[in-house]
């Protein structure tokens, strides 16, 4: 029997929330459903895996394109479409820049949605999935997440697990910023205070590891997180 796919659906609008959700399960998906952008981005960090994420763009807390910015710095690859009210051209190509692999505007037939739904997967399908890289070049340094090991003009550093992790989310996303929260919730498993304290004490850690390139500079962003940057 063939494994169910499981689907992120963020959607703040109480009624449509559950009769996707109905529909959808009906149409042998596995929902899960959110009432507010922090709430889909909590239940897409907790879960193993999902196939795609329906994500309505105008809710409280979060909206969607900040949700999926922040869902796209864990999974590059899961597809997203994005669910709203407005028809204007800059919101659609804020969407795409998001992240989107489609975009609805409401009122939508479920069957249209379905039929969407369906296109993107066959692509994915489609495509072989590419694997993320574990293998990054960050100025003068080599850092292989696989083996935890950080390398300079032959040197080699043996990074622990917290470092290795946090590292790599800055590799993957070099030159970006990355939320504190969003880090925490990642490796840690939450942003609680006492988490937090030690996230600092590894990115202070990770400074020392990456010295010796003057160009390298892990950024503290007041009240947004970190930036790792090559200048």
């Amino acid at each position: 029997m063939n494994k169910k796919l499981r689907i992120l659906l963020a959607e703040d609008d109480p009624n449509l929330g559950l009769l996707l959700q109905e529909y959808l399960t009906a149409k042998s998906y596995e929902v899960e459903l959110a009432k507010d952008g922090n709430e889909g981005l909590d239940i897409f960090l907790s879960a193993d895996k999902f196939d795609m994420c329906i994500l309505d763009v105008m809710m409280p807390k979060k909206d969607g394109f900040s949700l999926a910015k922040e869902i796209r710095l864990k999974d590059a690859l899961v597809p997203i479409i994005f669910l709203t009210a407005k028809s204007m051209k800059e919101d659609t190509i804020q969407g795409f820049k998001s992240g989107a692999d489609d975009y609805m505007t409401k009122p939508f037939s479920m069957e249209e949605l379905l039929m969407r739904m369906a296109a993107i997967f066959r692509r994915v399908n489609q495509d072989e999935t590419e694997e993320q890289p574990t293998e990054f070049k960050i100025g003068e340094y080599t850092f292989d997440s696989s083996t935890q090991q950080l390398q300079l003009n032959g040197n080699c550093q043996k990074l622990t697990t917290k470092e290795s992790e946090l590292l790599k989310l800055f590799c993957q996303n070099l030159n970006k910023p990355v939320s504190r929260s969003l880090a925490l919730k990642l490796i840690w498993g939450d942003d609680s205070y006492f988490n937090a304290r030690s996230m600092d004490v590894y990115i202070t850690k990770l400074r020392k590891h990456l010295k010796e390139d003057e160009h390298l500079q892990i950024l503290n962003l007041h009240g947004e997180g970190f930036k790792l940057i090559h200048s």
